[in-house]
């Protein structure tokens, strides 16, 4: 016996901003997110990549709109907000996403040049976001917001040691945004993949060929995961359903860290 259920409906004439949307992890929540009912906002440096996601969400007859963002600047995430509300109407979840995977070395040998392009993304970057999505979740009553993580985020790792930092700062962000907001009906959460088959992933296999099967042997489960796989906890974490979390830094890593 199959057994079928309706879609998941659930985001209907909500609003949810995807940044880092154009490839990978964003993009599936994006289209996740659509297939939920939301209207999407996808944030990126990536042109054709964001142009790309936002003609596979109108091939699932969703809408979605592109805005070109580098989360590092201000002016660029504040813009960003204003976008998404001049053109939706208003703000109801959000997924910071966007980030780097800088180059895996020891701690003396990363250069400056590279602790400030990662720190400056994957952690400014998410305290910006932070900033700007909490003021307008404030203006409307509530809302919910998802950082992304990692499991370097929640432990030591032998990756670049700006990107752990950045991961582990996201935690702390999400942690203490948290706390501030909850009662005010705004939850923030966080995702901490595992190694996911994303092109950042693919980088990392390109220039050091033998991790594959490491990594593939780090996590219990036998494999890697999937960009839909993650972007389903995302909005979960964004729906009615996870409305007593937050706070909360989700493990989503094949049994890696167990």
């Amino acid at each position: 016996m199959t057994l079928t259920s309706a879609p998941d409906r659930s985001f209907t004439g909500k609003v949810a901003l995807v940044t880092g949307a154009a490839s990978g992890i964003g993009r599936a929540t994006a289209l996740a997110f659509v297939r939920a009912g939301a209207r999407v906002v996808a944030a990126d440096v990536d042109e054709a990549g964001g142009a790309e996601t936002v003609r596979l969400v109108g091939a699932t007859g969703g809408e979605a709109v592109f805005v070109r963002t580098d989360v590092a600047h201000e002016e660029a995430v504040a813009g960003l907000v204003e976008a998404a509300v001049a053109r939706f109407g208003r703000l109801d979840c959000a997924h910071n996403n966007a980030g780097l995977e800088g180059t895996i070395g020891r701690l003396a040998d990363c250069s400056r040049e590279e602790w400030d392009r990662l720190l400056a993304v994957n952690l400014t970057g998410v305290w910006l976001c932070l900033k700007y999505e909490i003021a307008q979740l404030l203006r409307q009553g509530g809302g919910s917001i998802v950082n992304t993580s990692s499991t370097a985020g929640l432990k030591g790792s032998r990756t670049s040691p700006a990107y752990v930092a950045s991961k582990h700062g996201v935690v702390g962000l999400t942690r203490k945004a948290a706390l501030e907001y909850a009662a005010d009906g705004i939850r923030v959460n966080a995702v901490c993949p595992g190694a996911v088959r994303t092109p950042m992933v693919e980088r990392f296999f390109e220039a050091h060929p033998d991790l594959e099967a490491t990594w593939r042997g780090l996590h219990p489960i036998g494999r890697l995961g999937t960009p839909e796989e993650v972007a389903a906890a995302v909005v979960w974490l964004c729906s009615d359903a996870a409305a007593f979390v937050t706070g909360h830094a989700m493990v989503v890593d094949g049994g890696m860290l167990a």
